[in-house]
């Protein structure tokens, strides 16, 4: 049975945990033995976006030692997976199993497409669904296609998604558009901030969505804050958390 090292969010251990566990659920019905390093700490992203690269660092180091042990490494996260993969060269290049490490870290709907070749779900999800695709999966894992590009359409995200019974998949005006998160940018430049996250938010309800999900708690997170506090009626779950719902 092949191993899976699984990477928790910073944001997802302290405030989503029910996350984690849909990811690990996703996982062991393909099979897969789940591991979760208890000693396992941030992947260093908020420290390396700030440039506090000797900070980063330790963070980058410890990654290695805990996980470079398993078969795959699989984070419900596109920007802490990116972080690994396009980011720790920095701190790492040269290091023995750091290629290896780098080769076989995946976002979660990566490997469920790529790695597990899902094909189906007897699972049901009857709503109508925004699907928000968070930049570092988008941009530098290329888990979609992007409209600067010109590439046939691709989603691994949609295309797990289609697989759900009753599912209604809304058509947005502006389907790959930053929701303002950006970690410290967020704290940095709040205004400008808030005034993505509401486009983002406007976008999905005038394209009827009861439901915004995504691949980054991080960036349901930030546009949740902001839904809360104009009470509307819209929910964000993360994909995994409606891969493994209602089961047929």
């Amino acid at each position: 049975m092949p191993t899976v090292g699984l990477f928790i969010p910073c944001y997802v251990d302290q405030l989503y945990p029910r996350v984690g566990m849909a990811t690990v659920e996703l996982l062991e019905e393909r099979g897969y033995r789940v591991e979760f390093p208890t000693g396992q700490t941030c992947c260093g992203q908020p420290m390396a976006n700030t440039g506090c690269t000797a900070e980063a660092r330790p963070l980058a180091e410890r990654f290695l030692e805990l996980f470079g042990k398993y078969e795959y490494v699989v984070a419900p996260s596109g920007s802490c997976v990116a972080m690994v993969r396009c980011h720790y060269d920095e701190y790492l290049a040269g290091r023995p199993g750091f290629e290896e490490l780098k080769a076989k870290t995946f976002e979660l709907t990566e490997f469920l497409v790529d790695v597990a070749k899902v094909d189906r779900f007897s699972r049901r999800f009857p709503h109508r669904v925004g699907l928000h695709q968070s930049c570092h999966g988008l941009r530098e894992l290329r888990l979609g296609s992007s409209s600067e590009r010109m590439v046939a359409h691709y989603s691994k995200a949609e295309k797990l998604l289609r697989m759900l019974d009753g599912v209604q998949l809304v058509p947005l005006a502006r389907a790959d558009e930053c929701c303002g998160f950006g970690g410290t940018f967020a704290v940095a430049e709040e205004a400008v901030s808030c005034m993505m996250g509401d486009d983002r938010i406007h976008d999905h309800e005038s394209a009827g969505a009861e439901v915004i999900t995504a691949g980054d708690m991080s960036c349901l997170m930030h546009l949740e804050g902001l839904i809360r506090r104009q009470h509307k009626p819209l929910r964000v779950m993360h994909l995994a958390e409606i891969l493994a719902g209602d089961k047929l």
